[in-house]
């Protein structure tokens, strides 16, 4: 699985003073996609021995979107190597096309029994390219 997608339609729940969608909306719709990237690929048995965490943001606002928009979210793995993964997303409104939101995410493995960071295993890596 190399890329996925999923579509969201913008909700009051999701605007902020000026009646567009929150930076944080964003962000949090940017999280959202890659835990559902890894639940969807990636096998139960990597999902009981694996959780990725975030070690950084680079978040680039290139327009808004507004109640009732139906937005698509797309992410892929840019590179993976040793403990942790750049993966980047892109959110476009879906009558326009327009990018509106791009983020570049460092995101760091952790084994779940030990809570540190693990290499990157070979078959994990593989369900990304």
């Amino acid at each position: 699985m190399k890329s996925y997608q999923l579509s969201v339609t913008v909700t009051q729940d999701d605007l902020d003073d000026l009646n567009h969608v929150n930076n944080v909306r964003y962000l949090d719709w940017a999280q959202d996609i890659a835990k559902a990237h890894w639940k969807a690929a990636a096998t139960p048995e990597m999902q009981e021995l694996y959780i990725w965490v975030v070690i950084e943001h680079h978040i680039y606002y290139k327009g808004e979107a507004l109640l009732g928009d139906k937005l698509m979210l797309k992410t892929y793995i840019k590179e993976a190597s040793g403990v942790k993964s750049i993966r980047i997303v892109e959110l476009y409104n879906e009558a326009t096309n327009k990018l509106l939101f791009t983020a570049e995410t460092h995101w760091c493995l952790i084994h779940t029994q030990t809570k540190r960071p693990y290499r990157i295993p070979e078959d994990v890596k593989a369900i990304f390219q």
